[in-house]
């Protein structure tokens, strides 16, 4: 598992970059201010979480749970930051609403990292 972990991570942080870039390269000149912050909040979330799951790759052989920590990871990926970049272009308000699904995602895999950490293998 800790091989797909790393995998997956490294295939966000990619798509975190690549995003990042459009962002300021081509967003930038057409999204209002506050759209920018909010496509931006997506990406800092999406890097945050391509990190992490590098590092649980790294350490899975020493955390219960690590699977459906990286699961919830991804899942936040696609809900959290993917609403947030959905919201920022489209401006079409209900993918707000999604975003907080995104959010109890990142949180449960956290809060399931210090539990499985705790736990040990």
């Amino acid at each position: 598992m800790s091989r797909t972990l790393v995998v997956w991570g490294a295939i966000l942080g990619f798509l975190g970059v690549a995003l990042g870039a459009f962002g300021a390269h081509v967003l930038r000149e057409r999204l209002s201010a506050e759209s920018m912050e909010i496509f931006q909040t997506g990406v800092h979330y999406h890097m945050i979480h391509a990190l992490a799951l590098l590092g649980l790759g790294a350490i899975a052989d020493r955390v219960r749970y690590s699977t459906i920590i990286g699961w919830l990871f991804i899942f936040g990926v696609a809900i959290f930051s993917g609403s947030l970049y959905l919201l920022a272009i489209s401006q079409v308000q209900w993918w707000g609403a999604v975003t907080p699904i995104g959010g109890l995602c990142y949180l449960a895999g956290w809060a399931l990292l210090a539990w499985g950490a705790a736990k040990g293998p």
